[in-house]
């Protein structure tokens, strides 16, 4: 994973509604929600509600299948996985290094 992908990935999250839709989706687990189903379960208003879902949407984090007249939103782990190693790949590098030299 590149920067600026990982960028737009965290950016994504960056805001308390955009992170509460995701969560409620990571919890649905692979099925995922209906618009609906998430706008009941968060409380966030239908037309705000489209406007996080577009820009989680865009950023790859949440996945959307139009099924009939309604679309389905699921969280997409494996991009979440990645954003997460991506983090973590330097994990504690610099106390390594300074073990290693002493």
């Amino acid at each position: 994973m590149e920067w600026e992908e990982a960028a737009q990935g965290f950016a994504a999250m960056g805001s308390e509604a955009r992170l509460q839709v995701l969560r409620c989706l990571i919890r649905a687990g692979h099925e995922g929600l209906s618009v609906g189903d998430i706008q009941e379960r968060t409380g966030i208003a239908p037309s705000t509600l489209a406007h996080h879902l577009k820009f989680l949407s865009g950023a790859g984090v949440v996945a959307q299948e139009k099924q009939g007249r309604s679309v389905l939103n699921r969280a997409d782990f494996t991009r979440l996985e990645a954003l997460a190693g991506f983090i973590l790949r330097e994990c504690c590098a610099d106390e390594r290094r300074a073990a290693a030299n002493d």
